[in-house]
């Protein structure tokens, strides 16, 4: 049996080595035209050379999204744009519009498609026409449930593949076709732009009386009435592979490397673990206890259970999470003694903190005791902020590792 993909997002080339030596088995990226998260990063075409090279060399796959909605003076610069994908060897496009996906038949035949969820593909006639249109993958609408997947898995060739997200932050609106970025910052959320605006608190006022403001949450931060909670399915991996999907994504573009690398490292070691010991791995509190280690929204399953009710977080915009990102990991000297690290907060001797790494380091405990600057100076209290800083422990770390500490 075909072991489902685990699909990461990367916002920048180090957010996709660290996708990578996390344990994705493909990364999704996005140039620095025709994406949806044109405020990320994103990757030059030598950076995206390079990453495709990087990958395929490790047996892994690089997605291209090329998913904003189209106007007429973008299909002759896409028609460019997916010939260099084919030619640097992109494993596919990730296509929205249909006026796209022509360009890139014509102009790059070998390019594989995989239509966005953008498309809002919900039912199993759906899927049959874009197969028909060339498209090789479909990723489906979140709005679906595991029954509803697993029959448009029954329904269409064998040859189609379906994604579908697994984990993170989603749109309040259809499939995130939204324009309240628009209206409210004349940001175009589907050429890219998004500026999250349903993310925002907002107070609710009846104009027939005098505008006066209603009471809409008993307390004074606002209402987050469009603010979807994140989606989580870490705990049911089992069910939507049987349900015949073959990728599980992940979204977060636009997320630090310490989110990414937490959110993947928890479902690699979730995905081993089902294929290991099947759907007992659920029972494993560690899974969900490590994406409540990241900044997040109040989790859900969404639509996937078949019940919708409660996915607005009303509450609040996002949690903090259970643990602070402390410093990243350059390298560890065996013949000193000490890891090589970058402050990114704030930490002192007698601290003690965990290790983040897919290897046998994973939640290994350092306790902070001697440290010096690279030029050898004692340091008490590591409180500059990116500082290089050695130090001391037998904990033997690997450059890519972070470091946190509980709260």
């Amino acid at each position: 049996m075909k072991k489902a993909e685990l699909l990461a997002p990367a916002g920048n080339f180090s957010k996709f080595l660290t996708a990578l030596r996390f344990g994705a088995d493909a990364v999704y990226i996005g140039g620095k035209n025709f994406s949806l998260r044109a405020l990320s990063e994103n990757f030059s075409r030598e950076e995206m050379e390079k990453a495709l090279q990087i990958a395929h060399e490790r047996g892994k796959k690089v997605y291209v999204t090329v998913n904003i909605f189209a106007r007429n003076a973008d299909l002759m610069p896409a028609a460019d744009y997916f010939r260099f994908l084919e030619n640097v060897g992109a494993d596919a496009a990730i296509i929205t519009d249909p006026g796209l996906i022509a360009v890139a038949k014509d102009a790059a035949p070998s390019l594989a498609i995989h239509l966005s969820t953008q498309a809002n593909t919900l039912n199993w006639r759906a899927v049959k026409f874009w197969t028909e249109q060339g498209v090789k993958r479909v990723i489906l609408a979140r709005e679906l449930s595991l029954a509803e997947i697993a029959e448009i898995r029954e329904k269409v060739p064998e040859s189609v593949e379906l994604e579908a997200f697994v984990h993170g932050a989603m749109c309040i609106s259809y499939s995130g076709r939204c324009l309240l970025s628009n209206y409210l910052n004349g940001r175009d959320s589907n050429r890219g732009e998004c500026v999250q605006a349903c993310r925002w608190s907002f107070d609710l006022r009846e104009h027939s009386k005098d505008g006066d403001y209603l009471t809409a949450e008993e307390d004074a931060r606002g209402t987050y009435i469009l603010n979807s909670k994140d989606l989580n399915m870490i705990s049911h991996l089992g069910e939507l592979i049987s349900s015949g999907v073959c990728s599980l994504k992940i979204e977060g573009r636009m997320k630090s490397e310490y989110y990414l690398a937490t959110v993947i490292n928890a479902y690699r070691r979730a995905l081993d673990d089902y294929y290991e010991n099947g759907v007992s791995y659920a029972k494993n509190p560690l899974y969900e206890s490590e994406l409540k280690n990241t900044a997040h929204r109040a989790f859900t399953t969404a639509y996937m259970l078949g019940d919708n009710a409660g996915t607005v977080n009303y509450s609040n915009s996002q949690s903090q999470g259970n643990a602070s990102f402390i410093a990243t990991v350059e390298g560890y000297d065996e013949r000193e003694g000490y890891a090589l690290v970058e402050m990114r907060n704030r930490f002192s001797e007698g601290d003690v903190l965990e290790v983040l790494s897919p290897d046998e380091n994973f939640l290994k405990s350092v306790k902070v005791g001697r440290m010096e600057s690279e030029s050898g100076e004692r340091v008490t209290d590591a409180k500059l902020v990116q500082q290089k800083i050695k130090l001391f422990t037998d904990v033997k770390m690997s450059a890519g590792d972070f470091l946190r500490r509980a709260k």
